[in-house]
């Protein structure tokens, strides 16, 4: 296996609420069950004890789609980290590139990623090579939105050929209100 890959599953862009296209929801969750299949197939491989796996979430830095404004979501998969528990340490994602730089026996790229602070804390020295099984998914992968979805028209007047030329003000809007029944 090569040292480093690089995946991108890309449902969590989603279609926002194009009426007949699958609800933000069934989109994530699709990412989300892709991930959990990515994960069991490498942990049940023998490439496991010697993986960690780095994720993050797309467009985290624009809008509130995702945990909320302000921060994202970022994960660990790993034998070596620290399995149950909860690592607040204040990270960026240059801190995420610095921790696969330091991993992979690396130099830093630039000045950025050289003062970032890698994610020592989320690790341990005692790994857990217990296996992961991926669970079903427990919301609806092929819902579709409806005629009267939030935003229905904005989203379908848009442009979904490839992610990131949508109006992100719009698209976020749209997915929160989807996800909480109310335009933000």
């Amino acid at each position: 296996m090569p040292a480093a890959q690089f995946v991108y599953l890309p449902d969590d862009h989603t279609w926002d609420t194009v009426p007949a296209k699958r609800t933000p929801q069934a989109m994530i969750a699709n990412n989300d069950l892709a991930l959990g299949r990515l994960v069991g197939a490498v942990s049940h491989s023998s490439f496991w004890s010697d993986t960690a796996i780095f994720v993050v979430e797309d467009d985290a830095q624009d809008g509130f789609d995702h945990v909320d404004g302000h921060r994202t979501e970022a994960l660990l998969i790993s034998p070596y980290t620290q399995t149950g528990k909860v690592d607040s340490t204040l990270y960026s994602t240059v801190s995420m590139l610095r921790t696969m730089e330091q991993i992979l026996g690396l130099g830093p790229m630039t000045q950025f990623d050289a003062a970032a602070p890698p994610m020592c804390a989320a690790f341990t020295n005692q790994p857990s090579f217990a296996a992961y099984t991926v669970q079903p998914s427990q919301v609806s992968l092929t819902a579709l939105n409806g005629l009267n979805a939030p935003l229905a028209a904005q989203s379908a007047a848009m442009d979904f050929s490839r992610p990131d030329i949508q109006n992100e003000e719009i698209a976020n809007e749209a997915v929160w209100a989807s996800v909480h029944g109310v335009v933000p």
